[in-house]
């Protein structure tokens, strides 16, 4: 018992003394933060989905897809998300996107900025190989029912870069004769990506009299609107379908391999399919740089410079 009292005092003045000898307070400023940035893996092959719908739309798209490819070829590969057309492009030049799936009017322009190439297209849900655009307006609007009505009319398109949704309605405007300066306004979709449901969004809340969209987004914002209030005035012709390029400098062998990845791809196969199925597409090909030739005939017929 003894032995416990002796034990127990000592404890206590160790304790005691720890307390006199406390270090002074160290004192924080919560004021000053530093922003913790996680390094990308300078390992890993970068894939980008243009951003013609929401970031969330392009990653439930693609990442079954951008998982498979890492798992056939056993490179690291990762989907990284571009705000708008335009810094999609630059990164493609800046060798920021390694893997670039676009439009082929964006195809074209990064194939003759900074030197892409092609080497896969999609076949479309439909089965297509090509795709189309769509001019819309609301069901309820007794002002338009042709191509000749939308003149004087605002149009609002998807973007500069975009084919079905800007590039093929305005070719088709211009056969019909209605030049740019005939539209009392042309805007375009604001802000970063899901610019193809902004559109249909802008023409369904009366904000523009027309929009022009790719044929298939009607599809993608049905859970949004109801899409029955939504009338196609027109639609354009067939131009060659969404495209994989390769960014210049990049490995050819990194780009074989993913190409014979994505051409293995089976449609009829269960766990195919629904990789593919989730990207909206019913296959890959294989495919060359001429085969967008058209699309570059028509930006040049429109007066579009490519290499601007």
């Amino acid at each position: 018992m003894a032995k416990c009292m002796h034990l127990l005092a000592a404890l206590t003045l160790l304790l005691t003394l720890a307390c006199n000898q406390e270090e002074p307070p160290l004192k924080v400023d919560l004021s000053r933060r530093e922003k913790t940035v996680v390094a990308p893996d300078a390992d890993a092959i970068t894939y980008a989905y243009l951003p013609q719908y929401s970031h969330t739309v392009s990653y439930r798209r693609h990442h079954r897809l951008v998982a498979y490819l890492a798992r056939k070829t056993g490179l690291k590969i990762r989907q990284i998300f571009p705000d708008t057309f335009d810094e999609h492009m630059q990164m493609v030049g800046q060798g920021k996107i390694d893997i670039s799936y676009s439009n082929p009017f964006i195809y074209v322009k990064i194939a003759h900025r900074y030197g892409a190439r092609a080497f896969c297209r999609i076949v479309e849900a439909d089965g297509r190989r090509d795709f189309r655009g769509q001019i819309i307006c609301r069901a309820d609007n007794s002002a338009i029912h042709s191509i000749a009505d939308c003149r004087g009319k605002r149009w609002i398109a998807v973007d500069p870069g975009s084919a079905g949704g800007y590039l093929y309605p305005l070719g088709l405007f211009m056969v019909s004769g209605i030049m740019p300066a005939d539209f009392r306004e042309i805007a375009f979709s604001p802000g970063p990506g899901g610019k193809q449901e902004k559109v249909v969004l802008a023409v369904y809340a009366g904000k523009y009299d027309i929009g022009t969209i790719r044929e298939g987004t009607l599809e993608v914002v049905r859970d949004k609107v109801n899409i029955g209030e939504i009338r196609v005035v027109a639609s354009t012709p067939r131009y060659p379908g969404w495209v994989y390029a390769a960014r210049a400098g990049l490995t050819p062998a990194v780009v074989e391999k993913i190409k014979n990845a994505m051409l293995s791809l089976d449609y009829d196969k269960a766990e195919d399919r629904r990789i593919l199925a989730a990207a909206s597409m019913r296959g890959i090909l294989p495919c060359e740089d001429s085969e967008f030739d058209s699309v570059r005939s028509l930006a040049r017929r429109v007066g579009i410079d490519l290499e601007r």
